[in-house]
């Protein structure tokens, strides 16, 4: 699974080798569920190597060169749903550490700022123990910034669809976002649903009705969505659906849960997660999308022109702002359009573009490195040119659904660690070494 890579970064004095070492987090493990964490560190694999980022390095320096954050920032990401990936992450940046099933600060912790890279949401184990974790976390005082995700996004969709009038552009999303929720509804289902909630719900038949789109639902939605889509956008999310539709009550039957038991954990998530007072709402309000410190943006997958031009003329509250605002009521027009990107883009021709024009938009504004999630890799952190554009992607494999599914052993556990002093930390159980990346000392 490791890999050795030769570099050409310029040869690092032992003094330098020594300072570098120093960075590496003290780690509070006595349960030992971190002894094949990488302790010894190695110049950013390929980061001298590749002319791209050689080629952003010199841009940075271009405009003004970098600025770093004030303190350490820890960034773990798509910990999807997996609380022990997250929990066993934090301790590896050295910010918590955990003695009898109780968490608390590192001295290092009290002074670092965490940020959550987004997709909190689904896969498995356990949605409700990741909030859980997250709670605590929040309870003993950590810096916590949650990021918004395609996945906790999709959850929003979902359950708005089921609770807000029913027409011809919303009424299939519970189908197109709802089989990966299915986990989450099945916990929702066991700890917040009532016999009262149940006894309220009509007949089988009815609530599949509510659950699916009715049998004219293509005709009614390409014609509703011309306005807001692109022509093989519309055929690509008809085609979606038919797939979806033949799979559906055969996923819903894996999860153990009938149409009413569905529909009833739909419409108490809304309580749960999205009315103000619910057991988990301060999730999602306390959810931005962008965050930036220094030269450096943080998001779960990444930016096209018009986010660019709007982080660098109205900075990134006005990002959040609008995102939040969107996101309430999150239309296909939204999901598809430049806010709801930043949760979902790959840089694919079928999203939104991201080209010269906006990349030096986020030079002149002084942002030069963009810290996302989203592609996940099985050796560590990656750091890559993108579109002209340095990105650092964070998505280390955390939870045990993937790494199943993956081939990967065991339990994730990685952070992206950030210094004042411009040195960044790649640090993944995945990976022999840990990744150490200066741009400001490098050729």
């Amino acid at each position: 699974m490791y890999s050795s890579r030769q570099t050409s970064i310029r040869q690092a004095s032992s003094h330098e080798i020594s300072a570098s070492a120093r960075l590496l987090p003290q780690v509070f493990d006595p349960e030992r569920c971190l002894s094949d964490l990488p302790r010894e560190i190695e110049p950013w694999p390929g980061a001298g190597a590749q002319p791209q980022i050689s080629a952003c390095l010199a841009r940075a320096r271009q405009h003004g060169g970098w600025r770093w954050p004030e303190r350490p920032v820890i960034f773990v990401s798509d910990p999807h749903a997996d609380a022990e990936g997250l929990l066993r992450s934090l301790i590896a940046g050295g910010v918590i550490r955990r003695e009898g099933g109780r968490i608390g600060l590192t001295r290092f912790g009290q002074s670092a700022r965490i940020i959550l890279g987004g997709d909190s949401f689904d896969k498995g184990p356990s949605n409700l123990a990741l909030l859980d974790a997250l709670g605590a976390l929040r309870g003993i005082g950590a810096d916590l910034h949650i990021l918004a995700g395609n996945h906790d996004l999709r959850m929003r969709m979902a359950v708005d669809a089921l609770r807000g009038p029913r027409h011809a552009l919303n009424e299939h999303l519970f189908v197109r976002m709802g089989r990966k929720i299915l986990p989450a509804l099945r916990e929702v289902l066991e700890r917040f649903v009532t016999p009262a909630d149940l006894a309220a719900m009509p007949d089988e038949a009815a609530c599949r009705a509510r659950l699916l789109p009715g049998e004219d639902w293509a005709a009614r939605f390409a014609k509703a969505a011309r306005p807001e889509l692109r022509a093989k956008v519309i055929a690509k999310e008809v085609d979606k659906l038919e797939e979806k539709l033949r799979k559906f009550d055969r996923e819903l039957a894996r999860a153990g849960l009938s149409h009413r038991q569905t529909l009833a954990s739909v419409l108490k998530c809304y309580e749960v997660f999205f009315k103000p007072g619910g057991a988990y709402a301060w999730f999602y309000e306390a959810m931005d999308v962008v965050t930036r410190s220094g030269s450096l943006l943080f998001v779960h997958a990444g930016l096209c022109d018009d986010m660019c031009a709007l982080l660098a003329s109205e900075g990134v509250e006005a990002v959040n702002t609008r995102y939040q605002a969107g996101a309430e009521r999150a239309s296909l027009g939204f999901y598809f359009g430049p806010l709801a990107n930043l949760v979902r883009t790959k840089y694919r021709v079928t999203d939104c573009q991201l080209t010269e024009r906006g990349v030096t938009a986020l030079h002149e504004a002084g942002i030069h490195m963009v810290v996302q999630g989203h592609v996940n890799s099985h050796e560590g952190q990656r750091l890559l040119a993108k579109r002209g554009l340095l990105h650092l992607e964070g998505d280390v494999t955390l939870d045990r659904a993937s790494r199943r599914l993956e081939g990967l052993d065991g339990i994730g556990a990685g952070a992206t660690l950030i210094f004042p002093s411009g040195d960044v930390i790649g640090l993944s159980r995945d990976y022999p070494r840990a990744k150490h990346f200066a741009p400001d000392r490098m050729i």
